[in-house]
């Protein structure tokens, strides 16, 4: 008998037509983030004699454009930004030193993340840790604690953001592959040698004051941004058995409605629902293929604000099927038991 053949989702044939790169467009792209983020820079370093708190200033937006120069990154590692796969490698290889992170680590990692985000089963890798609130209430006092300063605002979007951009990256993975392997080391000896080349060049001090405020805001921005295209009230986690990849794009990927100019900055990555529905779509596809395709009308959406708030979930409760806080947690154990309670003891 002849093996049955899946049929393809209608949904992959309706955004076929933005998966496809335009060379114009890709241009602009990197003429509106690197280009202004380089340019910002060197305009930080002949401010240093003028004042410190100019520099500042303008580290505003060379933060924001370090941001999207990262997008682009992020493209290449899915292979979007350009028509070539060499163009992606080359590319992704590149502004991966910008944004110091090893062009071909992240992208294996990144690729774990697409296709696991939201299954319960196959969590830890690429996203952001997330425990049930049965694993918090039976882990060890010193896990609950780990849990518990490692979800706290101050750590996640404090010590994050320096960890996540600048450290992190550093290290090997565990079983790297050989390319990865490699990923890590060179990455990490031309960023030796292009930090002592500019600290020889402009000075220590002046390079660490022009680096920091820049990588410090746009590494926080990056990590909430990540935060809350998976961690609100109704996000979707399910089970491998029950685990569906549409779904979890749809419902367990935010659409972060942000005003002008936050989306600009952020290179439309807050319409996360429709990159994980189909990660070939470049960034600015990404508008137009929400806007025409009804499937995306009803998933759930943020305002800047909703992704504030959010920040104050930290547990997944599977009885109820969305994240609480801790607070919640322990006051929805404690009806529990009181429920649960036999009459004599209430009375």
């Amino acid at each position: 008998m002849p093996t049955a053949t899946r049929k393809r989702p209608e949904w992959a044939d309706a955004l076929d037509p933005y998966s496809e790169p335009r060379p114009w467009r890709t241009a602009l792209d990197i003429a509106t983030s690197l280009v202004p983020y380089l340019a910002l820079s060197v305009v930080m370093y002949l401010l240093l004699d003028v004042s410190y708190w100019l520099v500042l200033l303008v580290g505003i937006p060379a933060g924001g454009f370090l941001l999207r120069t990262f997008i682009l990154f992020h493209d290449c590692t899915h292979g979007s930004l350009f028509r070539s796969r060499r163009a992606n490698n080359w590319w992704g290889v590149g502004l991966g030193l910008v944004v110091m992170h090893p062009f071909h680590n992240w992208r294996w990692h990144h690729a774990v993340h697409h296709g696991s985000a939201g299954d319960l089963d196959r969590r830890g890798t690429g996203d952001v840790p997330t425990m049930t609130v049965a694993e918090f209430q039976a882990a060890s006092t010193p896990a609950r604690i780990g849990y518990w300063l490692f979800r706290h605002p101050l750590v996640m979007f404090g010590i994050g953001p320096i960890w996540s951009l600048v450290i992190g990256p550093r290290f090997m993975p565990s079983n790297p592959t050989k390319q990865m392997h490699r990923s890590v080391l060179w990455t990490n000896a031309a960023l030796v040698v292009i930090v002592v080349g500019l600290c020889v060049l402009l000075g220590p001090a002046e390079y660490f004051l022009v680096q920091a405020p820049t990588v410090v805001l746009a590494g926080t921005a990056g990590v909430w941004l990540f935060y809350v295209q998976h961690q609100f009230e109704d996000v979707y986690w399910e089970s491998s058995d029950s685990w569906s990849y549409a779904d979890a794009a749809l419902q367990g990927s935010s659409y972060l409605r942000l005003p002008q100019p936050l989306q600009f900055f952020t290179g439309n990555i807050g319409l996360h629902h429709v990159h994980h529905l189909n990660a070939r779509v470049p960034n600015y596809n990404l508008q137009s293929a929400h806007d025409d395709n009804a499937i995306f009308h009803n998933v759930p959406v943020l305002t800047f604000w909703d992704g504030i708030r959010s920040t104050r979930l930290k547990l997944w409760d599977e009885e109820r099927g969305r994240l609480v806080s801790f607070a919640e947690a322990r006051r929805h154990a404690r009806a529990k038991r009181v429920s649960a309670a036999p009459a004599s003891t209430l009375g």
